[in-house]
């Protein structure tokens, strides 16, 4: 088939080179411009370097992008990790159409961080969905969706790089072939089961250690590796990755002051939370790089009775 990949960076070459891999016809790639000073995209350069002819509109919605998508001739357009909205006159062009992968089980969790929130919320199912583009956000008609267990200590990382990447890029193949063969269907979302989730950045990742024990660790995993939950120590922002929790079901048991470091060892520390421990395994302060929570700890004088918070 001939078809035409609009996306950016590792998941749109991917879905690129899953296409030529067995022998599509990529008649054209369209990505968002790069920001000045912002690494190269790596869907532009994979594009780049096999000679395909490149679009990059700020806006899929400029004129220009519709007769560019004309002139490509292509079945089916394929929508891979796209923060630009695209109108139905872009999206209609295709003979197919266009599909667009987005990485839950709409029509939950729409919107840009719809992976980190089912691990932030508790969920513990999320996967992914093939749907067609409308002009609302994520409200399409969704022609394929998977689905993946969220184990209780998955992170944001190993959720999408181990399970919702390499099987949204299979899905991608699939609902192609499809759409292409009239083999599809298209099931309108159920807006009573509709939910939207903005961004998960760096405000919505600060920790609140007086949260119950299980809330600040589904949201270290949330943010596990981007944005990375964070915390203050002395006036300084400690982002926390790797780490561990340990529920203690009497309120007696529970060691110190909320926020307050009650244990230190050469691979962790460990901070008290409403109804448990965080052993934080993997932290960095401010600008500095990634290190065992026992090396920041004593890079940063963190010992029994530090107290974090503000």
């Amino acid at each position: 088939m001939k078809i035409a990949i609009i996306g950016q960076q590792d998941f749109g070459k991917a879905v690129l080179e899953a296409f030529l891999a067995r022998g599509d016809d990529v008649a054209a790639v369209f990505c968002a411009p790069e920001k000045e000073g912002a690494r190269p995209d790596v869907l532009r350069l994979a594009a780049q370097e096999k000679g395909l002819t490149i679009h990059q509109f700020k806006s899929l919605k400029d004129p220009e992008a519709a007769r560019a998508m004309q002139s490509t001739g292509a079945d089916l357009g394929i929508m891979a990790f796209v923060l630009q909205f695209v109108s139905q006159e872009f999206a209609t062009i295709p003979k197919h159409g266009t599909i667009q992968y987005h990485p839950s089980l709409l029509p939950k969790y729409r919107g840009p961080s719809s992976i980190n929130w089912p691990i932030i919320k508790g969920d513990t199912e999320t996967g992914l969905s093939i749907f067609r583009p409308s002009d609302g956000l994520d409200e399409g008609a969704v022609i394929l969706q998977k689905k993946t267990p969220i184990g209780p200590d998955d992170t944001l990382g190993s959720v999408y790089f181990d399970r919702l990447f390499p099987m949204g890029v299979k899905a991608m193949l699939e609902a192609a072939d499809l759409v292409v063969t009239g083999k599809h269907t298209e099931t309108a979302q159920d807006e009573s089961h509709a939910s939207y989730e903005g961004w998960c950045r760096t405000a919505e990742a600060k920790i609140d250690w007086a949260k119950p024990i299980d809330q600040v660790y589904n949201l270290i995993r949330g943010c596990n590796p981007a944005p990375g939950a964070w915390t203050i120590l002395n006036g300084k922002k400690l982002q926390i990755f790797d780490s561990r929790k340990t529920v203690l079901r009497r309120f007696a048991d529970v060691p110190g002051k909320i926020g307050e470091v009650t244990d230190v060892t050469s691979q962790g520390f460990k901070v008290t939370a409403q109804g448990g421990l965080i052993e934080v395994l993997k932290a960095k302060v401010e600008d500095g790089k990634k290190m065992s929570g026992g090396e920041v700890a004593q890079a940063g004088g963190i010992g029994p009775g530090s107290l974090f918070g503000g």
